[in-house]
Protein backbone atom coordinates (compact mmCIF):
# COMPACT_ATOMS: atom_id res chain seq x y z
CA UNK A 1 0.00 0.00 0.00
CA UNK A 2 1.72 3.08 -1.34
CA UNK A 3 -0.23 6.63 -0.39
CA UNK A 4 2.22 9.75 -2.33
CA UNK A 5 1.58 13.65 -1.57
CA UNK A 6 2.43 14.94 -4.71
CA UNK A 7 1.55 16.32 -8.24
CA UNK A 8 0.46 13.03 -9.76
CA UNK A 9 2.18 13.61 -13.01
CA UNK A 10 5.43 13.91 -10.98
CA UNK A 11 4.29 11.08 -8.91
CA UNK A 12 3.37 8.73 -12.01
CA UNK A 13 6.50 9.36 -14.13
CA UNK A 14 8.54 8.29 -10.72
CA UNK A 15 6.50 5.27 -10.54
CA UNK A 16 6.92 4.47 -14.31
CA UNK A 17 11.20 4.91 -13.37
CA UNK A 18 11.04 2.30 -10.73
CA UNK A 19 9.27 0.01 -13.13
CA UNK A 20 6.10 -0.15 -11.19
CA UNK A 21 3.13 -1.48 -12.86
CA UNK A 22 -0.71 -1.78 -11.51
CA UNK A 23 -3.46 -3.94 -12.97
CA UNK A 24 -5.97 -0.88 -12.72
CA UNK A 25 -6.93 2.56 -12.43
CA UNK A 26 -9.98 3.41 -10.93
CA UNK A 27 -10.31 7.04 -9.74
CA UNK A 28 -12.13 10.30 -9.43
CA UNK A 29 -10.42 13.16 -11.24
CA UNK A 30 -11.51 16.70 -11.30
CA UNK A 31 -14.60 17.95 -13.16
CA UNK A 32 -13.26 20.95 -14.21
CA UNK A 33 -16.57 22.58 -13.11
CA UNK A 34 -14.76 25.18 -11.07
CA UNK A 35 -16.70 23.33 -8.14
CA UNK A 36 -17.57 25.84 -4.97
CA UNK A 37 -14.57 27.92 -6.30
CA UNK A 38 -12.15 24.83 -5.99
CA UNK A 39 -8.98 25.79 -7.94
CA UNK A 40 -7.67 21.83 -8.16
CA UNK A 41 -11.07 21.53 -10.19
CA UNK A 42 -10.30 24.04 -12.85
CA UNK A 43 -6.64 23.29 -14.37
CA UNK A 44 -7.74 21.14 -17.17
CA UNK A 45 -5.37 17.88 -15.66
CA UNK A 46 -8.31 15.49 -16.67
CA UNK A 47 -8.10 16.83 -20.11
CA UNK A 48 -4.56 16.48 -20.69
CA UNK A 49 -3.77 13.80 -22.76
CA UNK A 50 -0.39 13.65 -20.56
CA UNK A 51 -2.13 12.97 -17.26
CA UNK A 52 -3.35 9.27 -19.00
CA UNK A 53 -0.58 8.36 -20.94
CA UNK A 54 1.26 8.31 -17.84
CA UNK A 55 -1.55 5.81 -16.33
CA UNK A 56 -1.38 3.84 -19.32
CA UNK A 57 1.87 3.29 -19.37
CA UNK A 58 1.64 2.13 -15.41
CA UNK A 59 -1.10 -0.47 -16.64
CA UNK A 60 -0.58 -3.96 -17.51
CA UNK A 61 -1.46 -4.56 -20.85
CA UNK A 62 -4.87 -5.45 -21.06
CA UNK A 63 -5.33 -3.63 -17.78
CA UNK A 64 -8.49 -1.39 -17.56
CA UNK A 65 -9.13 2.09 -16.36
CA UNK A 66 -12.69 3.90 -14.95
CA UNK A 67 -12.59 7.46 -14.66
CA UNK A 68 -15.78 9.20 -13.13
CA UNK A 69 -16.51 12.67 -15.12
CA UNK A 70 -19.28 14.88 -14.96
CA UNK A 71 -22.56 14.97 -17.74
CA UNK A 72 -21.04 18.16 -18.82
CA UNK A 73 -17.25 17.93 -19.47
CA UNK A 74 -17.00 13.67 -19.70
CA UNK A 75 -16.55 14.05 -23.61
CA UNK A 76 -13.37 16.25 -23.52
CA UNK A 77 -12.06 13.49 -20.39
CA UNK A 78 -13.01 10.71 -22.33
CA UNK A 79 -11.34 11.99 -25.78
CA UNK A 80 -7.94 12.41 -23.36
CA UNK A 81 -7.75 8.90 -22.30
CA UNK A 82 -8.91 7.44 -26.16
CA UNK A 83 -5.95 9.80 -27.44
CA UNK A 84 -3.51 8.95 -24.93
CA UNK A 85 -3.35 5.01 -26.42
CA UNK A 86 -6.57 2.99 -24.48
CA UNK A 87 -9.62 1.84 -25.74
CA UNK A 88 -12.96 2.63 -25.19
CA UNK A 89 -14.68 -0.17 -24.08
CA UNK A 90 -17.95 1.56 -22.56
CA UNK A 91 -19.86 4.02 -20.42
CA UNK A 92 -21.31 3.14 -17.11
CA UNK A 93 -23.86 5.81 -15.98
CA UNK A 94 -24.18 6.30 -11.92
CA UNK A 95 -27.82 7.37 -11.27
CA UNK A 96 -28.66 8.67 -8.11
CA UNK A 97 -32.03 11.03 -7.20
CA UNK A 98 -30.83 13.64 -4.36
CA UNK A 99 -29.41 15.59 -6.63
CA UNK A 100 -29.38 19.68 -6.53
CA UNK A 101 -30.56 21.80 -9.44
CA UNK A 102 -27.44 24.22 -9.76
CA UNK A 103 -30.70 26.47 -12.20
CA UNK A 104 -30.80 30.29 -12.14
CA UNK A 105 -34.30 31.80 -11.87
CA UNK A 106 -34.67 33.94 -14.65
CA UNK A 107 -37.74 35.52 -13.91
CA UNK A 108 -36.50 36.37 -10.06
CA UNK A 109 -33.25 38.08 -12.26
CA UNK A 110 -35.71 40.12 -14.54
CA UNK A 111 -37.70 41.19 -11.59
CA UNK A 112 -34.55 42.52 -9.17
CA UNK A 113 -33.37 43.69 -12.44
CA UNK A 114 -36.30 45.89 -13.20
CA UNK A 115 -36.27 47.33 -9.58
CA UNK A 116 -39.58 45.52 -8.29
CA UNK A 117 -40.52 42.82 -5.86
CA UNK A 118 -43.58 40.16 -5.81
CA UNK A 119 -45.28 39.33 -2.76
CA UNK A 120 -43.70 36.76 -0.43
CA UNK A 121 -45.58 33.49 -0.84
CA UNK A 122 -43.24 31.16 1.18
CA UNK A 123 -39.77 30.89 2.90
CA UNK A 124 -37.23 28.06 4.04
CA UNK A 125 -34.28 28.01 5.64
CA UNK A 126 -30.71 28.13 4.60
CA UNK A 127 -28.91 25.53 5.40
CA UNK A 128 -25.04 25.12 5.60
CA UNK A 129 -24.86 23.64 2.29
CA UNK A 130 -26.00 26.13 0.59
CA UNK A 131 -23.79 28.75 1.74
CA UNK A 132 -21.43 30.14 -0.89
CA UNK A 133 -22.46 27.43 -3.61
CA UNK A 134 -24.74 29.69 -5.37
CA UNK A 135 -26.88 26.91 -6.03
CA UNK A 136 -30.67 27.65 -7.31
CA UNK A 137 -33.12 29.56 -7.50
CA UNK A 138 -32.57 31.66 -4.96
CA UNK A 139 -28.74 31.94 -5.05
CA UNK A 140 -28.52 35.73 -4.71
CA UNK A 141 -29.45 35.23 -0.96
CA UNK A 142 -25.99 34.88 0.99
CA UNK A 143 -27.23 35.57 4.45
CA UNK A 144 -28.06 32.63 7.24
CA UNK A 145 -31.63 34.11 7.30
CA UNK A 146 -34.67 32.85 5.43
CA UNK A 147 -34.65 32.23 1.61
CA UNK A 148 -37.88 33.87 0.51
CA UNK A 149 -39.94 33.09 -2.61
CA UNK A 150 -41.96 35.80 -3.93
CA UNK A 151 -44.57 36.12 -7.11
CA UNK A 152 -42.59 36.68 -10.51
CA UNK A 153 -43.58 40.13 -11.84
CA UNK A 154 -43.07 39.29 -15.31
CA UNK A 155 -43.44 36.40 -17.94
CA UNK A 156 -40.31 34.70 -17.36
CA UNK A 157 -41.81 33.15 -14.29
CA UNK A 158 -40.46 28.81 -14.02
CA UNK A 159 -37.58 29.89 -16.68
CA UNK A 160 -33.97 28.51 -15.22
CA UNK A 161 -30.89 27.91 -16.87
CA UNK A 162 -30.07 24.05 -15.67
CA UNK A 163 -31.51 20.78 -15.40
CA UNK A 164 -31.44 18.95 -11.90
CA UNK A 165 -28.48 16.81 -11.95
CA UNK A 166 -29.12 12.86 -11.52
CA UNK A 167 -26.04 11.05 -13.00
CA UNK A 168 -22.52 10.62 -13.41
CA UNK A 169 -20.86 8.91 -16.26
CA UNK A 170 -17.82 6.99 -16.45
CA UNK A 171 -15.79 6.40 -18.97
CA UNK A 172 -14.53 2.68 -19.15
CA UNK A 173 -11.37 2.09 -21.07
CA UNK A 174 -8.80 -0.64 -21.48
CA UNK A 175 -5.17 -0.79 -22.58
CA UNK A 176 -4.69 -2.55 -25.62
CA UNK A 177 -3.88 -6.23 -25.21
CA UNK A 178 -0.06 -7.48 -25.64
CA UNK A 179 -1.06 -11.23 -26.66
CA UNK A 180 -2.60 -12.74 -29.41
CA UNK A 181 -6.28 -13.34 -27.71
CA UNK A 182 -8.12 -12.09 -24.31
CA UNK A 183 -7.19 -15.94 -23.01
CA UNK A 184 -3.48 -15.29 -23.89
CA UNK A 185 -3.38 -11.97 -22.34
CA UNK A 186 -5.06 -13.07 -19.01
CA UNK A 187 -2.74 -16.28 -18.69
CA UNK A 188 0.35 -14.00 -19.12
CA UNK A 189 -0.67 -10.42 -17.31
CA UNK A 190 -3.84 -11.37 -15.59
CA UNK A 191 -5.38 -8.38 -16.82
CA UNK A 192 -8.47 -7.97 -19.71
CA UNK A 193 -11.08 -9.04 -18.77
CA UNK A 194 -13.54 -7.92 -16.07
CA UNK A 195 -15.19 -9.71 -13.19
CA UNK A 196 -18.09 -11.08 -14.57
CA UNK A 197 -19.56 -13.40 -11.37
CA UNK A 198 -17.86 -11.27 -8.87
CA UNK A 199 -19.97 -8.33 -9.59
CA UNK A 200 -23.50 -10.08 -10.53
CA UNK A 201 -27.01 -8.27 -8.54
CA UNK A 202 -28.72 -10.33 -6.51
CA UNK A 203 -31.81 -11.95 -8.67
CA UNK A 204 -35.15 -13.51 -8.38
CA UNK A 205 -33.67 -17.30 -6.34
CA UNK A 206 -37.13 -18.78 -7.29
CA UNK A 207 -36.61 -19.05 -11.15
CA UNK A 208 -35.68 -22.55 -11.75
CA UNK A 209 -32.15 -23.58 -13.19
CA UNK A 210 -32.63 -23.75 -16.71
CA UNK A 211 -30.72 -24.27 -20.45
CA UNK A 212 -31.37 -21.69 -22.94
CA UNK A 213 -31.16 -22.37 -26.64
CA UNK A 214 -28.78 -20.33 -28.37
CA UNK A 215 -29.76 -18.84 -31.52
CA UNK A 216 -29.54 -15.15 -32.16
CA UNK A 217 -26.54 -14.97 -30.58
CA UNK A 218 -24.69 -16.42 -33.74
CA UNK A 219 -22.94 -14.11 -36.08
CA UNK A 220 -23.24 -11.04 -33.37
CA UNK A 221 -20.02 -11.10 -32.46
CA UNK A 222 -21.08 -11.14 -29.04
CA UNK A 223 -17.88 -12.70 -27.55
CA UNK A 224 -19.06 -15.28 -25.48
CA UNK A 225 -16.77 -18.92 -26.22
CA UNK A 226 -16.23 -17.35 -29.94
CA UNK A 227 -20.05 -18.68 -30.73
CA UNK A 228 -19.17 -22.12 -30.51
CA UNK A 229 -21.82 -22.97 -27.18
CA UNK A 230 -24.93 -24.02 -28.90
CA UNK A 231 -26.52 -24.31 -25.50
CA UNK A 232 -26.38 -21.53 -22.91
CA UNK A 233 -27.38 -22.28 -18.86
CA UNK A 234 -28.56 -19.87 -16.73
CA UNK A 235 -28.82 -19.88 -13.51
CA UNK A 236 -30.44 -17.15 -11.11
CA UNK A 237 -29.04 -17.95 -8.34
CA UNK A 238 -25.18 -16.36 -9.31
CA UNK A 239 -27.40 -12.96 -10.29
CA UNK A 240 -27.91 -10.97 -13.05
CA UNK A 241 -25.48 -10.02 -15.17
CA UNK A 242 -23.96 -6.99 -14.24
CA UNK A 243 -25.06 -3.80 -16.41
CA UNK A 244 -23.91 -0.40 -17.38
CA UNK A 245 -26.13 1.13 -15.09
CA UNK A 246 -25.56 1.86 -11.16
CA UNK A 247 -28.07 3.66 -8.88
CA UNK A 248 -29.22 4.90 -5.00
CA UNK A 249 -32.59 3.64 -4.85
CA UNK A 250 -34.67 4.79 -7.42
CA UNK A 251 -37.20 2.49 -7.93
CA UNK A 252 -38.06 -1.30 -7.20
CA UNK A 253 -38.22 -1.82 -10.95
CA UNK A 254 -34.00 -0.88 -10.88
CA UNK A 255 -33.51 -4.21 -8.65
CA UNK A 256 -31.50 -6.18 -11.77
CA UNK A 257 -28.86 -2.70 -11.40
CA UNK A 258 -25.99 -2.30 -8.82
CA UNK A 259 -27.80 -0.06 -5.84
CA UNK A 260 -25.50 2.26 -4.09
CA UNK A 261 -26.83 4.71 -1.77
CA UNK A 262 -25.08 8.28 -1.96
CA UNK A 263 -22.28 9.17 0.99
CA UNK A 264 -24.10 9.34 4.35
CA UNK A 265 -22.48 11.92 6.64
CA UNK A 266 -21.46 8.73 8.99
CA UNK A 267 -19.59 6.99 6.53
CA UNK A 268 -18.05 10.60 5.45
CA UNK A 269 -16.63 11.33 8.57
CA UNK A 270 -16.81 14.23 10.79
CA UNK A 271 -13.13 15.41 9.78
CA UNK A 272 -13.60 14.38 6.14
CA UNK A 273 -14.05 18.08 4.37
CA UNK A 274 -13.71 16.74 0.67
CA UNK A 275 -16.88 18.11 -1.29
CA UNK A 276 -16.95 14.98 -3.70
CA UNK A 277 -16.32 12.21 -1.46
CA UNK A 278 -17.99 8.66 -3.46
CA UNK A 279 -19.81 6.17 -1.55
CA UNK A 280 -17.10 3.51 -0.32
CA UNK A 281 -19.75 0.59 -1.87
CA UNK A 282 -19.31 2.15 -4.98
CA UNK A 283 -15.89 2.07 -5.53
CA UNK A 284 -15.07 -1.62 -3.83
CA UNK A 285 -17.84 -2.67 -6.52
CA UNK A 286 -15.68 -0.27 -9.37
CA UNK A 287 -12.52 -1.89 -8.30
CA UNK A 288 -13.68 -5.48 -8.01
CA UNK A 289 -14.99 -4.99 -11.47
CA UNK A 290 -11.83 -4.70 -12.96
CA UNK A 291 -9.33 -5.33 -10.74
CA UNK A 292 -7.91 -9.70 -10.87
CA UNK A 293 -6.96 -11.39 -7.63
CA UNK A 294 -4.23 -9.82 -5.58
CA UNK A 295 -4.13 -6.73 -7.88
CA UNK A 296 -3.25 -3.36 -7.64
CA UNK A 297 -5.79 -0.61 -7.89
CA UNK A 298 -4.07 3.27 -8.95
CA UNK A 299 -6.16 5.99 -8.04
CA UNK A 300 -3.87 9.22 -9.23
CA UNK A 301 -6.77 11.88 -7.68
CA UNK A 302 -7.32 10.37 -4.12
CA UNK A 303 -9.13 13.05 -2.83
CA UNK A 304 -10.29 11.66 0.65
CA UNK A 305 -9.44 8.05 0.18
CA UNK A 306 -12.43 6.34 -0.87
CA UNK A 307 -11.09 4.22 -3.48
CA UNK A 308 -8.06 3.28 -1.02
CA UNK A 309 -10.56 2.29 1.77
CA UNK A 310 -12.29 -0.17 -0.77
CA UNK A 311 -9.33 -1.39 -2.56
CA UNK A 312 -8.32 -2.89 0.85
CA UNK A 313 -11.53 -4.19 1.63
CA UNK A 314 -11.70 -5.92 -1.52
CA UNK A 315 -8.20 -7.74 -0.85
CA UNK A 316 -6.65 -5.38 -3.47
CA UNK A 317 -3.20 -3.72 -3.17
CA UNK A 318 -2.91 -0.06 -3.21
CA UNK A 319 -1.72 2.99 -4.96
CA UNK A 320 -2.94 6.81 -4.39
CA UNK A 321 -2.07 9.83 -5.42
CA UNK A 322 -2.80 13.11 -3.45
CA UNK A 323 -1.55 16.72 -4.45
CA UNK A 324 -3.46 18.44 -1.99
CA UNK A 325 -2.15 18.26 1.53
CA UNK A 326 -5.72 18.37 3.85
CA UNK A 327 -7.19 16.01 1.59
CA UNK A 328 -3.88 13.75 1.63
CA UNK A 329 -3.87 13.61 4.94
CA UNK A 330 -7.36 12.73 5.98
CA UNK A 331 -7.05 9.76 3.13
CA UNK A 332 -4.44 8.68 4.72
CA UNK A 333 -6.13 8.89 8.67
CA UNK A 334 -9.17 7.28 6.93
CA UNK A 335 -7.26 4.27 5.69
CA UNK A 336 -4.96 4.04 8.14
CA UNK A 337 -8.32 3.33 10.09
CA UNK A 338 -9.67 1.02 8.35
CA UNK A 339 -6.62 -1.07 8.10
CA UNK A 340 -4.36 -0.06 11.03
CA UNK A 341 -1.97 -2.65 10.33
CA UNK A 342 -1.61 -1.38 6.81
CA UNK A 343 1.85 0.13 5.81
CA UNK A 344 1.57 3.87 3.96
CA UNK A 345 4.24 5.53 2.81
CA UNK A 346 4.05 9.49 1.77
Amino acid sequence: MLLLNGDCLEEMQKLIDDGVQVDSVVTDPPYELGFMGKSWDSTGIAFQKETWELAYQLLKPGGHLLAFSSSRTYHRMAVAIEDAGFEIRDQIMWLYGSGFPKSLNIGKAIDKRNGVQGDVISTRKVTSSDIGQKSGWNHLNTDRGDYEYREIMNEHEGWGTALKPAHEPIVMARKPLSEKSIADNVLKHGTGGINIDGCRIKGDTNIKTRVRKAGSEFGQNSGWNDHKNVDTTYDPSKGRFPANVMHDGLQEDWARYFYCPKTSSEERGELNTHPTVKPQKLMQYLCRLVTPKNGTVLDLFMGSGSTGIAAKDEGFNFIGIEKDKEYFEIAEARIKSSSPLMDCFE
